[in-house]
């Protein structure tokens, strides 16, 4: 089934990487995309990508016959309807797409009357002003999630107007919202992915939502993020049960598509067995140089690797192959329509967000991430509209000898002189003595450090981290940067303000290692395997254990979702509860939905297999 082929911490660091990329982007084509990362394959040939080391690009098998490839075959599909509904996720090329289909209804003959439903957009200017309130202060990195609809985008009477043209074979309305229209007729969706969206919004080849011009990244993403993509993602969970079919977006010139019946049985089926998403990459500031080696097809030409996307569900999406043509679809997708199969008891607590990610943070041979705090549960309501917060973990799946993490304060922090120190820094460019108020740990393969809500923290340089964590990824409050500049040699931002209206400054002397240090103990023991217990804090909503097992091992769900991960040994097949088996090697994250059931771990190396797998608790009922 899966098969090998070849931000706010977040937000300004990932978008510090702009211009110092550009001219770097693989398989582009054009300069349409600025990244150095090359774009999905649109088809592979069978066996290609076999290895059985890390998969940059899991996918899921459909069988023949299931995703259709090239402009061609889609219009032969639409000549059959006289109107033809073309919608699609902002980031799409539209005149192109335009431009494909009309080369292809040209070649047979048939007259098509266009209609872009951007000519019914309100003006910028009233978009602007509409979205101004929810884009916080210009300097600021986050916003507040829009509380609108696409529909607040357009004139709707406008829209109501829109009529096919009756001396037409075909009457084409599209663009992003043009399912908003009010006539009956077949819906074709265009997804795209979102990172191939900021690659695009890095080349400066599409814009905001209702915007003609092109702003610097770290707007453009903060726009895409608390306004475009919340409305985007409302309507695109809207259309789902109406679309007749998903076409794949990512590539210029050609696309791939399926029709929506095969993907809502393609989502029920991956529901109830593993998955892995595609996961991504990025450069940072700090990042370092452990994914660049173990990471056989990343790009070794990039400066870095910070971050991996593994599991960072908002931005990932799930590959499906059919014939050799491959097709990707986000991962809300999944969510909207299965969630209750993949949340199982706590779908009613969390509704479409997936609730936990995984990824990378590489400081080896890198740098020392920024002394950071997240926001407390109140707060990112409050000022951000989000619905739960930041709770981490740092699990350390290596590091070299000698490596530290920043976790909690000095027994006798002083708030207010501390504060003035960071503030005499930020102004003066200072260094920072910064163990004479944070205390660091020394890391170990397998630590867990716990991190709830409001404590300060830094990973410290030679440490491959995987990141544990409640869902949300880009609300990282930096009090200090080492005195750092990011990749374009500007000085990365500082939100004193933020942390100081979060830190928990009890969190500090003994207690830290008492309550952050994860205390790990056996819990249940069989001949040749254990079941460790990571301990998380009493304040984080998910819990931690780890499998460890010579031959194999066997594990409920108890109708909840696990995320896991193979963070000692070569490779383990996993045999699911309705007889699906699969392979993932070291480093893999992959899913076990809660309606699974059931699920067997089998070592394919030598030695222990140690596979780490978080889930919510079973206790909880609320977010606190």
């Amino acid at each position: 089934m899966f098969v090998c082929l070849y931000v706010c911490t977040y937000i300004w660091a990932m978008y510090e990487t702009s211009e110092n990329i550009a001219g770097k982007s693989k398989g582009a084509g054009s300069k349409r995309r600025v990244s150095s990362q090359p774009l999905l394959p649109q088809q592979i040939k069978t066996g290609e990508f076999t290895d059985s080391e890390y998969n940059m690009y899991p996918c899921h098998s459909l069988g023949a016959g299931k995703i259709f490839g090239g402009y061609a075959s889609l219009v032969q599909w639409m000549l059959q309807h006289p109107v033809v509904i073309i919608d699609g996720y902002g980031g799409i090329f539209w005149k192109e797409v335009k431009q494909c289909l009309q080369a292809e209804f040209t070649l047979k003959g048939t007259k098509v009357h266009w209609i872009d439903v951007s000519a019914c957009m309100k003006t910028e200017e009233a978009i602007n002003e509409m979205v101004v309130p929810f884009m916080g202060t210009p300097e600021s990195v986050w916003g507040t999630r829009f509380n609108g609809k696409l529909a607040d985008f357009f004139n709707m009477n406008e829209m109501a107007a829109l009529q096919a043209d009756k001396n037409a074979n075909c009457t084409i309305i599209y663009g992003t919202g043009a399912a908003l229209v009010s006539l009956n007729a077949p819906v074709v969706y265009l997804d795209v992915p979102k990172n191939e969206i900021q690659y695009r919004m890095r080349a400066g080849s599409i814009t905001n939502l209702g915007s003609k011009k092109v702003s610097r990244s770290a707007e453009m993403y903060k726009r895409f993020y608390f306004i475009d993509w919340v409305v985007l993602n409302e309507h695109k969970q809207n259309l789902l049960n109406k679309i007749a079919v998903m076409a794949d977006g990512q590539w210029e010139g050609s696309l791939n598509w399926m029709f929506a019946d095969v993907l809502k049985t393609a989502l029920s089926s991956i529901s109830r067995q593993v998955f892995r998403v595609r996961p991504w990459f990025e450069a940072g500031a700090w990042g370092g140089q452990w994914m660049k080696e173990k990471i056989k097809e990343l790009n070794k030409d990039e400066v870095n690797y910070a971050w991996s996307f593994e599991l960072i569900v908002p931005e990932n999406g799930l590959v499906f192959e059919s014939d050799g043509n491959l097709l990707e679809v986000s991962f809300d997708c999944l969510m909207f329509q299965e969630n209750n199969n993949v949340l199982g008891k706590h779908a009613g607590l969390f509704g479409y967000e997936f609730p936990i990610r995984f990824d990378f943070l590489d400081t080896w041979a890198g740098g020392n991430l920024s002394i950071q705090c997240h926001p407390t549960l109140k707060y990112i309501r409050e000022n951000f509209g989000e619905t739960i917060t930041q709770d981490e973990t740092y699990y350390i799946l290596d590091c070299r000898e000698g490596a530290q993490v920043y976790l909690g304060f000095q027994e006798g922090i002083d708030p207010v002189g501390f504060r003035q120190t960071l503030e005499n820094s930020k102004a003066n460019k200072l260094v920072v003595p910064i163990e004479e108020y944070v205390q660091s740990h020394t890391a170990s393969k397998h630590d867990l450090f716990l991190i709830p809500n409001g404590t300060v923290h830094s990973a410290g340089i030679n440490n491959l981290v995987l990141e544990i964590s409640a869902t949300p990824y880009i609300f990282t409050f930096k009090m200090y940067d080492w005195l750092r500049l990011d990749l374009n040699g500007e000085p990365r931002a500082i939100n004193i303000e933020h942390a100081f209206n979060n830190l928990n400054f009890e969190r500090k002397g003994a207690r830290v290692t008492e309550e952050l240090i994860s205390k790990q103990q056996v819990i249940e023991k069989g001949n040749d395997w254990a079941l460790v217990h990571c301990p998380t804090h009493a304040a984080h909503f998910y819990d931690v254990h780890r499998l460890e097992f010579e031959t194999r091992i066997t594990v409920q769900t108890n109708n909840t979702c696990h995320i896991l991960m193979l963070v000692e040994g070569s490779a383990v097949t996993v045999e699911a509860g309705d007889g699906v088996v699969e392979t993932f090697s070291y480093a893999e994250t992959f899913v076990m939905p809660a309606a699974a059931k059931s699920y067997t771990l089998i070592n394919k190396g030598a030695g222990v297999a140690k596979v780490v797998k978080a889930f919510c608790k079973e206790n909880i009922t609320e977010l606190k």
